[in-house]
């Protein structure tokens, strides 16, 4: 199943529709804590966080490209359950989705240890080493290889333990179940036509380890969810 490039979604285009905007955000919330994305990225957190959080010392995070912010408050909120500390940064190149964001949950503005800013992940306005991990869910399928390098250059330029990367799978079963759950379960326009194309669009788990390995980083740990619909990757800057 080859991928799709050059294709355009929805959410990449002009976002005047503010209901579908939060309607889409919405969806993307209830996929990311029902089928994994957030387990995933937890795990994938663990594998770089180390021995210091546990000992209970405070780990920052830089979440690109947050949609939703609905998983760095949920990493917040468990890290929270476990006495140890997560502050995070969640930026998103859309000043529309941060927004949203903020309107769709107002934790994303009552939570102490969550900053929202605007930002593309592509040229970060952040100093080297300036958070412990950078983390992207559900970005890299948005970008052709040559972008996906350039983010992941800069998710590493900023982190001191290394980068979490967690993002669609692309394979048949997963097309045909991202467009049943799109039209089982959502009106949203945004959902039902991007959804779909996100998979066609997305990185086998060997694609996405080429583009780690060109950005000079190397995979410290991987997880997949169990409909290998999704997967994450943990990793450090090449020895």
């Amino acid at each position: 199943m080859d991928r799709l490039a050059g294709a355009a979604e929805l959410l990449d285009g002009p976002l005047d529709d503010a209901p579908a905007l939060a309607g889409n955000l919405r969806d993307l919330r209830r996929a990311n804590r029902w089928l994994g994305g957030i387990a995933l990225s937890a795990k994938a957190l663990e594998a770089l966080a180390g021995p210091a959080a546990d000992a209970g010392a405070t780990i920052s995070l830089l979440d690109v490209g947050t949609g939703a912010a609905d998983i760095p408050l949920a990493l917040i909120e468990t890290w929270r359950g476990r006495r140890r500390r997560l502050e995070v940064t969640a930026i998103d190149e859309r000043a529309e989705v941060i927004e949203a964001a903020r309107r769709s949950d107002a934790r994303a503005d009552a939570t102490p240890r969550l900053t929202l800013a605007v930002a593309d992940g592509r040229s970060l306005p952040y100093p080297d080493a300036a958070f412990d991990v950078s983390h992207a869910s559900l970005v890299l399928h948005h970008l052709e290889p040559a972008d996906a390098v350039v983010l992941l250059k800069e998710m590493s330029r900023v982190s001191r333990r290394g980068i979490v990367v967690n993002d669609l799978a692309r394979n048949p079963l997963s097309l045909t179940g991202a467009w049943l759950l799109s039209h089982l379960a959502t009106f949203n326009r945004y959902s039902r036509h991007d959804a779909p194309l996100s998979v066609r669009r997305a990185y086998t788990l060997a694609e996405a380890h080429a583009l780690i390995a060109t950005a000079g980083l190397q995979s410290a740990a991987e997880f997949v969810a169990p409909f290998r619909h999704r997967w994450a990757i943990a990793a450090r800057r090449a020895e």
